[in-house]
């Protein structure tokens, strides 16, 4: 069943550290270097984190020089977490009320 090739997504997508990366690459493309100092990561935690992404086809490396500069794949990933902040944006009062589900607004 397709449903059981959804794990590693939603898994990827509720990893904090993952998840933090994602949203600081959704800014724009960056090098590990930088992306470890905004987040105040050890770069080898990114490094780990962004290998888990690009294994995953969330994000893509183009090599510049010395660096490898990551971007969210923007012809899939990028659509697909657009609509899930419409979706969170429009049900976002509903999910405050769920219960036994921990929930917190986006800042």
């Amino acid at each position: 069943m397709i449903c059981q090739s959804y794990e590693p997504f939603f898994k990827t997508l509720a990893d904090p550290t993952k998840l933090e990366i994602i949203n600081l690459l959704s800014k724009g493309p960056l090098c590990v270097s930088i992306i470890a100092m905004k987040l105040g990561f050890e770069q080898s935690r990114v490094s780990h984190n962004l290998k888990a992404l690009a294994d995953l086809h969330f994000v893509t490396a183009l090599r510049k020089g010395k660096e490898r500069i990551y971007a969210l794949d923007e012809k899939v990933v990028m659509p697909i977490l657009k609509l899930i902040d419409q979706y969170v944006e429009r049900y976002d009062k509903h999910m405050c009320k769920c219960k036994g589900i921990p929930w917190r607004r986006r800042a």
